[in-house]
């Protein structure tokens, strides 16, 4: 079977590389070693996540949160298993959806492990063993990430766990352990939190989501700590042992004191690693790099063999969904002789926590580090009339501008619907937007954006009207 394009992995990067080469007139084919489509994304990690926190959200403004709107209820209680099933209802929905993407776009779909017998030839092994194989014009490599695990620590899908398994769990845990205070064991950790789980955060780092403006991990610690959740900052993991239903974690603090905590579950939330196994490489020439065994590739995100891309989580940069989209329509259109680019600046972050927090562009601790004179401006949500007519009175909007041209270098916000806010920002730094530009611009009253008006007017001489 001879195509223009084969792609490895049905991720969000995978799948919609391959749905606009289909566009461009390119006969493709796609490639998934598992049963379903979509990938980590679609099956274990975005959409099953935002489900139950979604679920987990409603469940805690209705114990918490309905009295003060006048609405009482009697013998509240969660229904974890069909919490559970509901989750996968959204997941096979979703999933279900890309399988009539391919065929609505007549992309050829085959289900196996994907390798390379040489750079134009792949060699799909089905899961009864039989092997297939096609050829290409161009591969795009897609194969995405898995969960990071801790050389000394023993992960063993049952007490000690991943993400992928907290997406599973039969029950809530009254104690959960967490390693790691980035984003993917935040989300999870919030959520059994909010279901009732005492829920213990141990980072490295000396403080929680460090990839971001620092102002938003103190802020969103404080609300976090608001759901009971305990923080053990600058603290370092030493192991993890498990008896019957309990799991012992021990820890050293700032001071090298040994510590331990005790819970039923044990969450390794310490990133990801690029997913690179079997994909024969060395057969074509490509080695990956020592340190997360990422692929090496040029602006064209080509790799070292010509004809042969990789895009999303399998190089460098942030290992975010929609970078994934970007790259896969990138290279696409690169194929077919297209000169699409991409701002990586310009690429948002969030965590879906409640409060949310979004964040695009350079961090203070960036532009000081750079030398570059800038200024800010920040507006709270608790001064905001739609916030507080919902309730969403923490967090706030911090604008960065240049100190000279006003052009906006960063916006970071941690409130209600900041990640769905964060796009205005996007939208302002592609056009160039100097703050003042966004303070002059109607924002409909009352909505939540109307916070990022005032912190750009805050940033325009202080001249924010509703502080």
């Amino acid at each position: 079977m001879q195509y223009d394009v084969i792609v490895i992995g049905s991720g969000p990067g995978g799948y919609v590389a391959a749905i606009r080469c289909a566009q461009l007139g390119l006969k493709t084919a796609i490639v998934e070693k598992y049963a379903t489509l979509g990938g980590t994304c679609l099956n274990v990690g975005c959409i099953p996540s935002k489900a139950l926190l979604d679920s987990s959200e409603h469940y805690h403004n209705a114990a918490h949160a309905f009295k003060t709107h006048g609405i009482n209820l009697d013998n509240l209680k969660i229904d974890f298993g069909q919490m559970i099933k509901r989750k996968q209802e959204v997941v096979d929905a979703n999933t279900s959806g890309i399988s009539y993407l391919m065929k609505k776009n007549k992309i050829d779909t085959h289900f196996g492990i994907g390798s390379f017998k040489d750079k134009n030839t792949v060699i799909v092994k089905k899961s009864d063993g039989t092997e297939t194989e096609i050829t290409a014009t161009n591969v795009i490599i897609a194969t995405g990430s898995k969960p990071s695990a801790l050389p000394f620590l023993k992960i063993d899908k049952k007490r000690i766990i991943t993400s992928t398994e907290a997406l599973t769990l039969n029950e809530i845990p009254k104690h959960l352990v967490l390693i790691g205070g980035g984003v993917i064991g935040l989300e999870l950790g919030s959520v059994y939190a909010r279901l009732g789980a005492k829920v213990s955060v141990i980072e490295f780092m000396d403080g929680i989501i460090p990839t971001m403006d620092k102002a938003l991990g103190r802020e969103l610690q404080k609300v976090l700590a608001k759901l009971g959740m305990e923080f053990y900052l600058g603290h370092k993991v030493t192991g993890a042992t498990v008896k019957g239903k309990e799991v012992t974690v021990t820890f050293d603090t700032p001071k090298g004191e040994k510590k331990e905590l005790k819970g039923d579950y044990c969450l390794v939330a310490v990133g990801r690693v690029a997913y690179t196994d079997n994909l024969g490489l060395d057969k074509i020439g490509i080695t990956v790099e020592e340190r997360g065994r990422k692929i090496t590739v040029n602006d064209h995100l080509e790799t070292s063999v010509k004809g042969v891309y990789a895009i999303g989580d399998v190089i460098k940069g942030a290992m975010l969904a929609h970078k994934a989209e970007d790259e896969g329509t990138l290279v696409a259109e690169i194929i077919a002789g297209q000169k699409p680019h991409i701002d990586y600046n310009l690429i948002p972050g969030v965590v879906y926590t409640w409060p949310e927090v979004a964040a695009v562009g350079q961090t203070e601790e960036q532009l000081k580090a750079a030398g570059v004179k800038y200024k800010t401006g920040s507006f709270p949500f608790k001064a905001s009339g739609r916030a507080r007519a919902s309730g969403d009175l923490d967090g706030f909007v911090k604008v960065l501008a240049d100190a000279t041209t006003d052009e906006i270098l960063g916006v970071h916000m941690i409130g209600p619907r900041a990640a769905d806010m964060i796009a205005e920002a996007v939208v302002a730094m592609e056009y160039r937007a100097s703050a003042e530009d966004i303070s002059r611009m109607s924002h409909a009253h009352p909505t939540y954006t109307e916070a990022m008006r005032e912190a750009c007017l805050a940033a325009t001489e202080n001249r924010a009207i509703h502080i």
